[in-house]
Order: C-alpha cells, then sequence, then structure tokens
C-alpha cells in the first residue's frame, strides 16, 4: 500500500472546496501560493506521504508550474502532476517529463485525465465527444511511452501522427501513469496503458466489482495493473468528533451552491462523476453509504465526492477493507489540507495494516526514505 495526498490549487480553508472550478465555489481563507502549497507539501511528507495529487481544469493553475515550484521546497515528496490529455502534443509532455525528472530528481508522477464535462472541454477549444476522447487518451499515452523510449518512431493514429519522432535519448525515470474513469471506454485504455488506474470513493462492493473487471481486462492483454482509491478523510479521536466535523461541513454548503453544482454535474457526461452524484442524490440527508462512508462531499465538490468518517480508528480500518479487496493506493484529503495532512499521517496510517509494500510508487522499487 502507498498513501498520497492532494494538494490544494485553487486554494484552502475550512470548507468544502471545489477542485477545478471557481464559479460556486467554497471562500478561501488560504491562498494557493507558493509558499503555502509548500508547507501543506512538507506536511504530507513529513506523515508519510508519498506525493501529491494535483488537479487540472479551468479553475486551478497549470499544474505542471505549480509543482515545479513546490518540488524545489520539498525533499522526496513525489509530485502526481494532471495532464489533460490532447490539449499538448504528447511528444511535447514527453520532453516536459523529462525537464522535470531533471529538476525534481525522478520525482514525477502523471496523472493523464480525459475530462467529463463537454462545457469545459469545449472552452479549451475541444469538441470531442466522450468515446471519441477516451480514444485520444490511449494513442497519447502510448505516443508518450514511445517517445520517452529515446528511439526515433513513426506514429500514425486517429488522433496523432508522428514522423521520427521521441527523445534524443532513453529517459531513466519513465514516469509511472495513472489514469481514472468509471465507462467502459476508460476501462479499455486503463487496461492497456496504465501502471495505476484511479477510482473515486464508492462502496466497497462497488469497488471489488470495478477492481476485478479492470484487472481481468488488463489480464487480457498480458498486463498487470495497480488501482488507488481518491478519497477525503474526517478523522477524528472519537467518532462522534468526526461526524460532528462532517456536520460543520454539510452546514457550510448553501443551498445555493448545492443546486448550483447540482446542475453543473447534470451537464457532464462522465460516467464517473453520475456515480458520485447517483450516492448524493442532491440530498442533504441520507448520505452515509456505506459503513464511515459520507456522500455529502459530492453535494459541491466535483470529481471525488466521498469522505471516510469515523475515528480514527474506524477509517484505518475500512482502508484496511478496501485494501483487502484490491486496492494499492490511496489518495487522501481533508479540509485544511496542512492540518488534516498531520492529523491523518500521525493518527490513521500508523493504524493501517502493516503491509509489506508500504510507500511503494508505481514502476518505481525505491523506498521513500532513498529518495
Amino acid at each position: 500500500m502507498s498513501f498520497h495526498w492532494f494538494l490544494p490549487t485553487s486554494g484552502d480553508g475550512d470548507q468544502v472546496g471545489a477542485a477545478t472550478v471557481t464559479a460556486g465555489a467554497a471562500r478561501h481563507d488560504r491562498a494557493a501560493t507558493v509558499a503555502y502549497l509548500a508547507e501543506v507539501g512538507r506536511a504530507a511528507e513529513t506523515h508519510g506521504f508519498t506525493a501529491v495529487l494535483t488537479p487540472v481544469g479551468a479553475g486551478c493553475p497549470d499544474p505542471w508550474i505549480v509543482c515545479a515550484a513546490v518540488a524545489q521546497h520539498t525533499e522526496r515528496l513525489g509530485m502526481l502532476v494532471a495532464v489533460r490529455a490532447g490539449f499538448a502534443l504528447p511528444t511535447l509532455i514527453a520532453q516536459q517529463a523529462e525537464a522535470f525528472q531533471a529538476i525534481s530528481g525522478g520525482r514525477l508522477s502523471l496523472n493523464i485525465v480525459t475530462g467529463g464535462d463537454p462545457a469545459e472541454q469545449r472552452a479549451y477549444g475541444d469538441f470531442l465527444g466522450h468515446d471519441d476522447r477516451y480514444a485520444r487518451t490511449g494513442e497519447f499515452i502510448e505516443v508518450l511511452r514511445r517517445a520517452w523510449a529515446g528511439r526515433p518512431f513513426d506514429y500514425a493514429g486517429r488522433h496523432y501522427r508522428v514522423d521520427q519522432g521521441g527523445l534524443a535519448t532513453p529517459l531513466a525515470e519513465p514516469p509511472p501513469v495513472y489514469f481514472g474513469g468509471a465507462s467502459p471506454a476508460a476501462e479499455t485504455v486503463a487496461a492497456r496503458q496504465a501502471d495505476v488506474y484511479l477510482m473515486w470513493g464508492e462502496p466497497p462492493t462497488s469497488i471489488a466489482a470495478r477492481v476485478a473487471r479492470v484487472r481481468a481486462l488488463a489480464a487480457e492483454q498480458g498486463r498487470t495493473l495497480r488501482t488507488g482509491l481518491r478519497l477525503h478523510v474526517i478523522a477524528r479521536p472519537t467518532g462522534a468528533e468526526a461526524w460532528a466535523e462532517a456536520d460543520r461541513l454539510l452546514a457550510g454548503m448553501s443551498p445555493e451552491r448545492i443546486a448550483a453544482a447540482q446542475a453543473r454535474f447534470r451537464r457532464m457526461d462522465s460516467v464517473g462523476q453520475a456515480r458520485m452524484a447517483a450516492l448524493n442524490a442532491g440530498r442533504t440527508d441520507g448520505l452515509t453509504v456505506a459503513p464511515n462512508l459520507w456522500a455529502g462531499v459530492g453535494l459541491v465538490r466535483e470529481g471525488a465526492g466521498t469522505a471516510l468518517v469515523g475515528s480514527y480508528a474506524e477509517v484505518a480500518a475500512r482502508i484496511d477493507e478496501y485494501a483487502a479487496l484490491g486496492v494499492d493506493e490511496f489518495v487522501l484529503s481533508g479540509w485544511p489540507h496542512r492540518e488534516e495532512a498531520e492529523q491523518v499521517g500521525a493518527e490513521v496510517l500508523p493504524r493501517v495494516r502493516p503491509t509489506p509494500e508500504r510507500h511503494h510508487v508505481a514502476g518505481d522499487e525505491r523506498r521513500v526514505g532513498a529518495r
């Protein structure tokens, strides 16, 4: 098992905030300056997290630039940089990855994002439909990997053409590729191309089925892949304190914010977002969808919309349950991110059942302490 944290590049505070949009987002008490994000990064690094995930979207700054800056203020923390497939040529991304590895000491991982909001995609200038976007993502990753090989290559696909492209020399440390998506088109790409398949938090029975399905698809391709789960965490000394904190966060979501967010989610063609929305159905009651799994976050936040809520021991036990179902990596977060990184790292992670692969990073057998 390995654990990662989240870098709130749109700002931070003590309320549930959106990750990639500004309209209707919660008021941020802490600006996402390099100094503050470095504090979050150092808190994660100090308290046992392997890497920090960054978002990509219209309402947050470019993750390449932000992570390159934060990397200079941390020593060994990995940077799980989100890249929107199709918005830059994969041959250029290969060069950016090469430069990032050089300046960070090999701490890059890539989270390849396809995009699930057609309105946002069009605002960027991308008019492809859902399945075509995933087909492009599959080609994107294939070209990216071939470029890292350091041998001139030609490529003629539906979305990309390359004539004698690629890096001049092989990339010594190709970044592991993280990728998520809940549709059949996404699972096909994951099975063929991903190192780690990421999912948003759902009840254990749903996660077990998804893990089994994507690993079976990968086996058909002669591949194995790791799986990861993206969850928020509300952990306190007692369960009562944790649920009181969840109630406080819910009280901070105005009906107007909820309505605006839910309207946006309905226009998306993301299967994963639809699954998150189905867990809360826009209601402010009945949000406990499995033991210690709360769907209230998804009332106003796009993407990962569930949180593990409970005592330190209860949250650790739920993580153990997901691990037993085949989840290898966990990307966690909480508001505010600096203090919650400290609390979760100090109180929850030590209670998780130890495994021989603790701190493993996909594609990299080194341990965190060696970085």
